[in-house]
C-alpha cells in the first residue's frame, strides 16, 4: 500500500523520477516492472506490473462483448505503456498521457491502495480547492463503511 504524496518532476524526456517515500516500498514489493496507464486522461496511473496484470486477470472474467469492458481496455491500452524503473529510480511516462494529463514539469504523486497517481500539480490545487470534500460527504462516506461493515463485505 502507497500512502501519502510527493512532488516530483517530469524531466524533458519525459521520466518520472519516482520520490524516495513510493521508490522503496516499490522496488522492494514489486521489482522493476511498471505499467503506467489512464482511464480518462486527467492524471496517470503508475501500476507495478504485478498488480495490473491481476487488474487484466479480474476483467478477463467478462465477456469480451462487454461494451464496458472494451472502452475500458480501449482506454487504458490508448494511455498505457509498460516499462521499466532505470537504476536511477526514474520511470517514463507515455507521451500520449503526458500532453493529455498535462503532467510535465511539476507534478504531485498521490500514493493509492496499489498504485500511484501523477497529476499536474498546478490542476490538482485547482481541482481540489473547487471541489471541496464537505461536513456532508464525510457523513455519506461514514454511511457507506457501516453499510459495507454490516454486510461483511468490507474489502480489508
Amino acid at each position: 500500500m502507497f500512502r501519502g504524496h510527493a512532488e516530483a518532476k517530469i524531466d524533458a524526456k519525459g521520466r518520472l523520477k519516482v520520490p524516495s517515500v513510493f521508490l522503496r516500498p516499490l522496488q522492494e514489493r514489486y521489482g522493476p516492472d511498471i505499467f503506467t496507464t489512464s482511464l480518462r486522461g486527467d492524471c496517470a496511473w503508475i501500476y507495478p506490473l504485478r498488480i495490473w496484470e491481476q487488474v487484466e486477470e479480474s476483467y478477463g472474467r467478462l465477456p469480451g462483448s462487454n461494451t464496458r469492458l472494451r472502452d475500458y481496455l480501449r482506454r487504458t491500452s490508448y494511455f498505457g505503456q509498460q516499462s521499466r524503473l532505470d537504476s536511477q529510480g526514474r520511470l517514463m511516462v507515455p507521451g500520449r498521457l503526458r500532453k493529455w494529463a498535462g503532467i510535465d514539469g511539476e507534478v504531485v504523486l498521490f500514493g493509492k491502495r496499489d498504485h500511484l497517481e501523477v497529476w499536474n500539480l498546478k490542476r490538482i490545487e485547482e481541482e481540489i480547492e473547487a471541489n471541496p470534500f464537505t461536513d456532508e460527504d464525510l457523513d455519506a462516506l461514514t454511511r457507506d463503511l457501516a453499510a459495507l461493515d454490516a454486510n461483511g463485505s468490507r474489502d480489508g
